[in-house]
C-alpha cells in the first residue's frame, strides 16, 4: 500500500444500538467474540499499513483501555475530539491534523470488516493513484447487504458516483481521501457529506464496487440478527 495512515471514527454515541451502547462505545461491541474495533485493525495490519489515527469522543477512557491492553503491533495515536463531539468532518479533519501525510485510508468500525476486503481495497488505492484523484468511496450493492432495509447511496458510473432517483450502491464505510479538499473547512461540527456533495456536482466523487456480502450494525435489531447468524 502506498498509503501509510489509517483513520478510524470511534467518537460516536451509537444511540441505534441503546441500551448495549450505554456502558459500551459501538466499536468494542463483539460479533464472533471479536470487538469491531479489533476486526478493522486486523483489517489494517492485512492490508500492511503501520499507523493509525483514531477519534474518540464519547465513552473515550474504555476505548484508550481496549488498545493499551491490546498491544497491537502498530503504531496507534488516539486523537481526542475535544470538548464537543465533531462530526465526520471535522473528527477527520482533526485527525489529519496530527500528522503530515496527504491520502488517508479511512474506515467506519460499524462494518465488520474482515480479510476477503483486502483486494478491493488494494484496487481501490491502486485507481485512486493512477488516475490522481482526491476522494474514492467503497460502495456495495443493497441486494447483498444483510440489512435489508438499507436504502441505497449512490449510483455508479464508469467509478463516477451518481445521485438519482435508483440508488442501489450503499457506502461501506472505507474511503480513501486527500487532505486539500479540506483546505477551506476549520475543526468544526460538519459532515463529510458536505465534501462528497461538492464533488459530485463536479462529477469528481469516485467509487469502487466491493462484492463482498455487507454486514454492518445499522441498530440494534440487526445487531442481534448478526449474533444469532454468526
Amino acid at each position: 500500500m502506498k498509503i501509510k495512515t489509517t483513520l478510524i471514527l470511534c467518537a460516536g454515541y451509537g444511540k441505534r444500538l441503546n441500551p448495549l451502547t450505554l456502558e459500551n462505545p459501538k466499536p468494542l461491541l463483539k460479533i464472533n467474540e471479536i470487538t469491531l474495533l479489533e476486526n478493522c485493525i486486523n483489517l489494517i495490519q492485512f492490508l500492511g499499513i503501520k499507523k493509525v489515527i483514531i477519534n474518540t469522543f464519547y465513552l473515550k477512557e474504555k476505548i484508550e483501555k481496549f488498545i493499551n491492553m491490546k498491544k497491537f503491533d502498530l503504531d496507534i495515536k488516539i486523537i481526542d475530539d475535544g470538548k464537543k463531539i465533531l462530526n465526520t468532518g471535522g473528527g477527520i479533519l482533526n485527525m489529519m491534523n496530527s500528522t503530515n501525510d496527504s491520502d488517508f485510508l479511512i474506515l467506519n468500525p460499524d462494518t465488520v470488516w474482515n480479510k476477503n476486503y483486502v483486494e478491493t481495497i488494494q484496487l481501490m488505492e491502486k485507481f485512486y493513484f493512477s488516475k490522481q484523484i482526491k476522494n474514492i468511496l467503497l460502495l456495495v450493492n443493497k441486494k447483498i447487504s444483510f440489512d435489508k432495509k438499507l436504502k441505497g447511496d449512490f449510483n455508479l458510473l464508469e467509478n463516477v458516483i451518481k445521485k438519482n432517483l435508483e440508488n442501489n450502491l450503499v457506502y461501506t464505510g472505507c474511503q480513501i481521501i486527500n487532505k486539500d479538499l479540506f483546505n477551506s473547512y476549520l475543526v468544526s461540527d460538519f459532515s463529510i457529506s458536505k465534501i462528497w456533495n461538492q464533488l459530485i456536482s463536479q462529477n469528481k466523487l469516485y467509487g469502487y464496487e466491493s462484492l463482498e456480502n455487507f454486514y454492518h450494525l445499522t441498530n440494534l435489531e440487526i445487531y442481534k440478527e448478526l449474533l444469532k447468524n454468526n
